[in-house]
């Protein structure tokens, strides 16, 4: 039985900034993806009947950036995933407007859930983008 001397030392790894923002931008998407993304009088209309699919994947891909501790790939995964979470909830909500105006819908909470996260993912991007390495770190 190896003595306490003998075992290697743990090391923990820092996070990066913007890490945690990121990972809680993955849950809102994953989260905003699932809920009812438009109530109509005929029903809600989910977001996994369309957009969602997109935003629920990559809620997955800013999940991995999130746990990644490679800085360039969680800003890369970060801004994907910002883009299409930002992209998608304004093109569903301004197609639909445009379609029939503001007559009998309103937007859901995924819808809005969806957009707060990719608009937090692009936050932990620029956050993990303008990370400035320590002089002091060996």
């Amino acid at each position: 039985m190896a003595t306490q001397a003998q075992l290697p030392a743990r090391t923990s790894r820092r996070r990066m900034p913007g890490q945690l923002r990121l990972l809680a931008a993955s849950v809102m998407m994953l989260v905003g993806a699932f809920l009812p993304w438009l109530y109509t009088p005929l029903g809600t209309v989910t977001g996994m009947r369309g957009p969602g699919l997109w935003t629920a994947t990559v809620g997955l891909l800013a999940l991995a950036g999130a746990l990644v501790p490679i800085r360039f790939l969680a800003i890369g995964q970060a801004l994907v995933a910002a883009a299409v979470c930002v992209a998608l909830p304004l093109w569903q909500f301004f197609h639909v407007f445009r379609l029939v105006g503001m007559q009998g819908w309103v937007p859901g909470p995924g819808l809005v859930l969806t957009l707060a996260g990719g608009v937090l993912a692009a936050v932990a991007g620029w956050q993990l983008w303008s990370l400035r390495p320590r002089a002091d770190a060996g």
